[in-house]
């Protein structure tokens, strides 16, 4: 892979506000594959790559890469020549529900009471960390866990700023971002928690967002074109799927509430450059239909997006031209949790 995620800003999703205003990168989309369960990972690369993705959003599982299976480094190098070969951009994602005890759905958790649980996912980390410099990932992503029943909150937020600290040092060392996602129902919810752990551990260059869209439909206070702006300057990875206010479901896209143009504006206006992955877990049963509808759904709400800001950036008398009227630094928006666990 060409290892596009050590190349500063621009390799962790982002370029200066200046220089997306000049260059308005195009949008790069990608499928989860765990919305590809029932596939081999080589048939699931080949399917994405023929319907015109530009990368995959890879989860370390059983079924694809599996990280605890033996000979990991020689099957890492076979996936990195099959990805260069067709082409794909590659994100690391960790969000598989039983890679680490067959028992506990997304267990055990950074925030476990026991230290060795907590250690088997920091290792699960570090190990999705050397993963994604072998790939040539733009970033690894991971989420906070639920809180355990009888754990007072301040406690929990120790324990999260404690695990990921080795983490984050791992994810330097490779020069690939820790991004973290805000998933309904954790300990780490919302964007408004993102900014406090970033604030707890001292705003590491590392940590990074992974900023699901369906969640920011779900939960957030702002509407999500609005979430994208303000997380702009954090955003490391993007997942997206359609969802409606206060229910946490993944629905295919076009089946929910969110105004897509909208949020495609937001996030090209942002210069985020890397992948923009499609999140459908739960169909996995029609994954290759679904990724078969979904690239082209994203590329006709990119195309009116991109036909809104043509006609916005026009000149008109007595209004300045966008670029000379730039947004306000994004704020640091707030939520309450509320929803369940995918």
């Amino acid at each position: 892979m060409s290892g596009e995620g050590r190349d500063g800003r621009a390799a962790h999703g982002v370029v200066g506000p200046a220089d997306a205003e000049t260059t308005r990168p195009p949008l790069r989309f990608g499928y989860g594959t765990n919305g590809l369960a029932d596939l081999r990972v080589d048939d699931a690369l080949g399917l994405l790559a023929d319907l015109g993705y530009d990368g995959v959003g890879l989860t370390l599982d059983h079924m694809h890469l599996d990280p605890l299976a033996p000979d990991l480094a020689a099957r890492t190098r076979r996936l990195a020549h099959r990805l260069d070969a067709l082409g794909l951009g590659v994100t690391v994602e960790t969000g598989a529900r039983y890679v680490l005890d067959p028992r506990r759905k997304h267990g055990p958790s950074l925030l476990d009471p026991e230290p060795d649980d907590r250690a088997r996912r920091v290792d699960l980390l570090l190990r999705a960390v050397r993963i994604a410099g072998d790939l040539g990932a733009h970033a690894v992503h991971c989420f906070s866990g639920t809180m355990p029943p009888g754990t007072d909150p301040e406690t929990a937020w120790q324990r999260l700023a404690d695990t990921l600290t080795p983490v984050l040092e791992a994810a330097a060392t490779a020069g690939i971002p820790l991004a973290i996602e805000p998933e309904p129902g954790h300990l780490l919810a919302t964007l408004a928690d993102f900014h406090r752990l970033r604030r707890t551990l001292g705003d590491p260059a590392f940590l990074g967002l992974t900023l699901d869209i369906g969640h920011c439909q779900c939960l957030e206070p702002l509407p999500p074109a609005d979430c994208v702006r303000a997380a702009g300057p954090w955003l490391r990875h993007v997942q997206i799927e359609d969802m409606r206010r206060g229910v946490h479901e993944h629905l295919p896209l076009g089946a929910g509430e969110i105004d897509f143009p909208a949020v495609l504006a937001a996030l090209a206006a942002t210069g985020y450059r890397g992948l923009t992955v499609v999140e459908l877990p739960r169909h996995s049963h029609a994954g290759p239909h679904y990724a078969e509808l979904s690239l082209p759904f994203l590329r006709r709400a990119a195309a009116s997006a991109e036909a809104a800001y043509d006609r916005s950036a026009a000149p008109h008398p007595g209004r300045p031209h966008p670029a000379a009227n730039p947004h306000p630094a994004p704020g640091e928006p707030s939520a309450t949790p509320e929803g369940s666990t995918p």
